[in-house]
């Protein structure tokens, strides 16, 4: 099967890592896979790629015009990518890629399956015009894919036209699923409770330090890792001083290998406003670190297994986020219990051959039955 993937750009980002994680199984599996950014800016790959994954940056298709008509460029880029590559399906991530390739492809057979990245019902990273646009230019995709079903739901009350929905979440990366489990590496000595993410107000990790503080004189061997950087670091750093704990607080700023980080941890928070689909809490279950979780729109409550397999506390209630984060800190035994069913649960429905069987079953119902039944 040919498949002709549009995104962004591929800098590091949750959404670049699950293209290359995606591109990359298809390649290994038989398909043709050509990857290609749309962003001027983007023209290489953070994330390895296979050899076998054809990168063409929208930006080397693009013969030199007038700035102002760079955005009829970009539409008349993709077709002519996709009239070159002649592709089984596209498919796209993001909404404003998805919306390009939506005009650019109008009139074309080829099945198109546009892929949401947030929660849309309340992520703000939209403009009116982009929504506009969105809600005028989905219903004439083949498919619209959402990573959780409770974002799915939502979208759908708020742009009812939308009937042609599917759910399909994030793998966890194969190289993740080789590492040790955190219960497994040797350490155990330094208790450390770890959030990542961008320093901004809907990560809230103000939050976090609160509850922390609220718990940090009955665990006093416990220490907060915040890792991130991002504009609220200062006021961050004012609140650890604020609740008396500046010297049990850190925030050791971006760091390389998130995994690594993980592994070494004793126990992980999230504590969001909202999410599209929280990786780094896949990430932290995959390794079997036990976490809690603000129960946020949307995707800790399908994560977690309505709460059997991380604690899911009530949204911005920091006294039940304290209580559980105690819960836990008093008590290595449930910590491991419950890190050692995060993972086996989330290697199970989240592995790569489930979410490629999800992959699957989309490309069948838009008509690609004999392509992929060619392939198994």
């Amino acid at each position: 099967m040919k498949i002709l993937f549009f995104v962004s750009s591929m800098n590091a980002g949750g959404a670049e890592r699950v293209a290359a994680t995606l591109a990359n199984a298809w390649v290994q599996r038989g398909d043709q896979v050509c990857l290609v950014p749309t962003h001027l800016g983007s023209e290489t790959s953070f994330y390895a790629l296979d050899e076998r994954v054809q990168f063409e940056p929208l930006k080397q298709h693009m013969p030199w015009f007038p700035p102002l008509l760079t955005p009829v460029r970009k539409l008349r880029a993709i077709r002519r990518i996709h009239d070159h590559f002649k592709p089984d399906v596209v498919v796209s991530f993001l909404t404003n890629v998805n919306v390009n390739v939506l005009m650019a492809l109008r009139g074309v057979n080829t099945p198109v399956l546009v892929c949401e990245r947030t929660n849309p019902v309340v992520s703000k990273s939209a403009t009116k015009r982009l929504q506009s646009l969105r809600s005028k230019l989905y219903p004439k995709a083949t498919r619209v894919i959402m990573q959780t079903h409770d974002a799915a739901q939502a979208f759908m009350k708020t742009e009812p036209q939308l009937t042609h929905v599917a759910v399909i979440p994030n793998p966890i990366p194969p190289t993740l699923v080789s590492l040790p489990l955190a219960q497994d590496v040797e350490k155990i000595t330094d208790c450390k409770l770890v959030a990542m993410g961008r320093l901004v107000p809907a990560k809230q990790f103000d939050q976090l330090i609160q509850a922390f503080g609220l718990v940090a004189d009955q665990h006093p061997e416990w220490t907060l890792h915040i890792y991130g950087e991002g504009p609220e670091r200062e006021a961050l750093q004012r609140r650890a001083e604020l609740v008396g704990c500046k010297d049990r607080i850190f925030f050791p700023g971006r760091v390389e290998k998130p995994w690594q980080v993980l592994t070494q941890a004793q126990l992980f928070a999230l504590t969001s406003a909202y999410e599209g689909f929280p990786n780094v809490l896949l990430e932290a279950m995959t390794l079997g670190l036990p976490c809690v979780t603000f129960d946020c729109p949307s995707g800790p409550k399908e994560m977690s297994n309505q709460g059997r397999d991380a604690i899911l506390v009530e949204p911005n209630n920091e006294s039940a986020l304290s209580e559980a984060l105690g819960e836990l800190m008093a008590d290595v035994r449930l910590r491991g219990v419950l890190g050692q069913r995060a993972a086996a649960s989330v290697r199970e429905r989240y592995g790569m051959s489930t979410v490629l069987d999800h992959w699957d079953l989309v490309f069948r119902q838009a008509g690609l039955i004999n392509i992929t039944q060619e392939k198994t």
